[in-house]
């Protein structure tokens, strides 16, 4: 890190890290659904992007309150030798199709009766405005940043805040095709802080060659198994 005229580091990183593979035999949107957890290979990406983190600087490691961000976080906590905190504002954004189904020719939008969820997706209607994530998840960078000053942190999230909270600090609009977010499982969206202002963000996948083909981002939608958007 580079240092200021007073002698301390100016530049701080977060990483807001999606967590690993959930165990989800049924296909459904679990959203912000307690009883989740990580699958065999979910705690295998959270391992993989543990080792892959050994040797930065981290010194602060926080997750969503939502047991599958918690699981993916312990690993890298342990490996740093530090406490797991939680941040409820890092928690999954709220859908009013929590527990349905979405695979392709199936699922909740066959049904007239959630169709009145659909009338407006540029806030979306289905779920947490965009504006009230950013605003959140905004706040959560912050409190990270500050608990890290000149090194480094870990905040473990999902998939939709993450991207929209990316998008507004890259100046895009919020509302975009689901198929296309750049947040694949156990990837890390890296925001560089010089004192309090971002200066760079930047996106990798430590665990890409463990993602399963239909749930990586841009990947064609394959009959009966769900992407589980927002996860």
């Amino acid at each position: 890190m580079s240092e200021n005229s007073n002698g301390a580091s100016d530049l701080t990183v977060v990483h807001l890290m999606r967590h690993g593979e959930v165990h989800n035999p049924d296909g459904v949107l679990y959203g912000r659904r307690s009883g989740y957890h990580l699958s065999e290979l979910g705690r295998q990406m959270a391992d993989r992007v543990a080792e892959h983190l050994a040797g930065r600087d981290i010194t602060h490691v926080v997750a969503s309150p939502l047991e599958r961000a918690q699981e993916t976080a312990s690993p890298i906590a342990k490996t740093h030798g530090l406490d797991l905190a939680t941040d409820p504002r890092l928690i999954e954004a709220g859908n009013v199709f929590e527990g349905k189904t979405f695979g392709v020719g199936d699922g909740a939008l066959r049904k007239p009766a959630n169709w009145k969820h659909l009338t407006n997706p540029f806030r979306p209607s289905w779920g947490e405005p965009y504006v009230e994530q950013v605003v959140r998840m905004m706040g959560a960078l912050e409190a990270a940043r500050d608990a890290a000053r000149g090194h480094e942190a870990v905040c473990v999230s999902h998939q939709l805040p993450i991207w929209i909270v990316r998008s507004f600090v890259e100046k895009r609009r919020l509302w975009h095709d689901p198929r296309k977010r750049q947040c694949t499982l156990a990837s890390l969206t890296s925001f560089t802080y010089q004192g309090d202002r971002i200066v760079s963000v930047g996106y990798s996948e430590p665990a890409r060659d463990l993602v399963p083909a239909h749930l990586l981002a841009g990947a064609k939608p394959v009959k009966g198994k769900s992407k589980a958007f927002g996860a």
